[in-house]
Parts: structure tokens; sequence; C-alpha cells
């Protein structure tokens, strides 16, 4: 990452607000059955790398990068605890792609994105429903962002180019002077840098951690990458 950066634009889903899994799975919870947490980190690194390798096919085959990321996680994570049905899979699916189940949110969260929004012009892209803007005011961060571009509303979704280029307009932001954070490879990294932006990996589970691309598990992880691109 270079030092002209301006600009910080975040991704929201596992990059800043973290599903409600007690809510999401309450159909497997109604079955006798609850996903470990270590389980469910491990599966979402096997996923996510999957997932990057046979992006254009899923795509294709169910119509979004997001609907296809989920429906892979969940049909795989129904074969591991033996279950077989596939109405309990788009339940979940369904529960997942909800913005208003993304409302965990990790302590200090506030704080270092008001910390980062003092030296940079910061915004969201999201591959949401309309609401992410609903979801973020909830979770208390709405008001650190100068713009919010969800995808329900712009008609694009992350990896197109479009979205990101409306986001950029939006902030009247140059692609070469901003930095996109976000979770998938092959959908915010590969999309941004796909529009002229630079792009950094919001790694928190370490599913990228062999890929050589710029990465962090953390917030405070990325303010720290942050002040040594400007040799602060």
């Amino acid at each position: 990452m270079n030092s002209k950066v301006k600009f910080v634009f975040f991704d929201v889903g596992n990059t800043l607000l973290f599903p409600n899994r007690g809510r999401i799975h309450a159909p497997l919870a109604e079955r006798g059955f609850t996903p470990d947490g270590e389980h469910l980190r491990d599966l979402e690194c096997r996923t996510k790398n999957r997932f990057d390798g046979m992006m254009t096919g899923m795509i294709t085959k169910t119509g979004s990068a997001d609907h296809g990321f989920w429906w892979m996680f969940y049909t795989q994570l129904l074969s591991e605890i033996g279950l077989k049905d596939d109405a309990v899979r788009d339940q979940l699916v369904a529960g997942i792609q909800n913005s208003g189940n993304w409302d965990t949110i990790l302590p200090g969260t506030a704080e270092q994105l008001q910390e980062i929004g003092e030296r940079y012009r910061i915004a969201v892209i999201s591959n949401a429903d309309g609401r992410i803007e609903d979801v973020l005011r909830k979770c208390g961060i709405a008001r650190c962002f100068r713009t919010i571009t969800d995808s329900g509303l712009v008609g694009y979704e992350k990896p197109h180019l479009e979205i990101f280029r409306q986001a950029l307009k939006s902030m009247n932001a140059a692609p070469e002077e901003s930095l996109y954070v976000g979770d998938v490879y092959s959908v915010d990294y590969l999309g941004s840098t796909g529009a002229g932006m630079q792009a950094l990996l919001m790694d928190v589970p370490g599913a990228y951690r062999s890929k050589g691309v710029l990465r962090v598990e953390s917030l405070r992880e990325l303010q720290t990458v942050l002040r040594a691109s400007h040799g602060v």
C-alpha cells in the first residue's frame, strides 16, 4: 500500500459487523444442532478459498456472489453435521442475507473507526439488501462514515466495477487515492483493484494467511498498517 491513500472504504459483513449466529442458526437449534465457533471459523476459511476458485461458476449458478458464497457455506455445514435438508439450508441462507441479522459488533469498533476517520475520509461499500445504513446506525457506527453505498439500493453488487465507481463518485475520490477493506479475495480484493483502488483484506479467521496479499485480522492492526504506510 502506498502513501497516497486519502480515502478508506469498508465492507461491512465480517469486516465491521458479524452475524448474529444465535438468531440465524435458530432452525438448526430447533433440530438439536449447535455448530461450535471453531467449526464455523474453519468452514469459513475453507469456503472462502473454495469460493474464490469457483467464483465465475457460482455467480452463474445462483445469480449473485453473496448468495453463492452462503449457499456453498451452508450446504457444506449441513453435510458435515449430518443434516440433509434443503429447506433448512435455504432458511439459513435467507437468514444470513438479512442485513438485520448482522448486528454483532466487536468492542472498540466505533472508537477505532473514529480514530481512522480523523486521518482519512471513510465510507462503506456493502453487498446488502438496502438496509445496511439502518443496521450501522443501530450498532452505533453509521455516523463514522461520509457515505454508505448499499448494493440493494444502487443495483450493482461487488465485484461489479460499477458499485465501486458509484462509491468513489459519492466521495469525489480518485481510485488511486482510495483503499478498500473487505473480507473475500475474489469479491472485495479483486473487485476493488479492478476498479483501480488499492485493497487490503480484513481476514479475521485467517483464511488468507498464505495468500501473499496485504491483510490484517483486526481494525487495530489496520491502523498499524495505515500508520506504517505514512511513516508514522
